[in-house]
């Protein structure tokens, strides 16, 4: 899998102060996509070991508190990008279980497939479902249209 971009420190996609991840690959093609340049599963360069080691440690730092991970993109739950994310999840549910991940997919909660749905445990913020151009709303929060909706899970150990 590869990335666009990382960043450490980020206030505006999701709750709180969060890591996010804005990961390659997505074939939605959405109409009036902010993110044209994340379709491309070669675009940006590759998630490797160090990229992970980084997000732990950026999530564990106590100077800047962060409340999550957040996925974004291009798909993470684009069928290929589950390979690299999945270990990741896991991983950071495991070591930070108080941080929460947020993610964004184009896919609808019920399309997912068995694979995709193997990163719903680690997941506790879902906004799911195409950008649609027509249902564009700038004062929507999370999301950039009408039909996106917001998944809030709770998950019990």
């Amino acid at each position: 899998m590869n990335y666009l971009q990382y960043y450490p420190v980020d206030i505006v996609n999701g709750e709180g102060t969060r890591c996010t991840l804005f990961v390659s690959g997505c074939t939605h093609a959405c109409k009036g996509c902010y993110n044209q340049k994340s379709w491309s599963f070669s675009a940006g360069v590759p998630f490797n070991h160090a990229m992970e080691e980084q997000i732990l440690k950026d999530l564990k730092d106590t100077r800047i508190k962060r409340q999550g991970l957040s996925l974004s993109g291009g798909d993470p739950l684009h069928p290929q990008n589950i390979t690299a994310l999945l270990p990741l999840v896991q991983r950071i549910k495991r070591e930070c279980p108080d941080k929460d991940i947020w993610v964004w997919t184009g896919y609808r909660l019920e399309e997912l497939d068995e694979t995709q749905q193997q990163m719903l445990p680690y997941i506790d913020v879902l906004i799911d479902g195409k950008f649609i151009q027509e249902q564009a709303d700038p004062a929507l929060v999370w999301r950039g249209s009408a039909n996106q909706v917001i998944h809030r899970f709770t998950h019990i150990d």
